[in-house]
């Protein structure tokens, strides 16, 4: 299996919204508990190192140096 970068969802902006409303009034450690927890989760319902390493990689290339997201680049602009 390979990593697949193309919007799997038929509503992508509702997946977005969900997630963004999960996130709604929570601190901003619990938010970091809940997206370690939803990785996590997502991660082991994948069961693929690969796959894993793979959305790892692309991830940290997302990063600028100073640890913040670059917002020039999205998932769906990479494979």
């Amino acid at each position: 299996m390979t990593l697949s970068t193309q919007s799997n969802f038929s509503d992508p902006d509702g997946a977005y919204r969900l997630v963004v409303e999960a996130h709604r009034g929570l601190s901003d450690e619990d938010s970091a508990l809940l997206d370690t927890s939803l990785v996590l989760i997502l991660a082991n319902h994948i069961g693929d190192t690969e796959v894993l390493r793979e959305a790892i990689a692309l991830a940290k290339r997302q990063l600028r140096p100073d640890g913040t997201g670059d917002k020039k680049t999205s998932t769906r602009d990479s494979k």
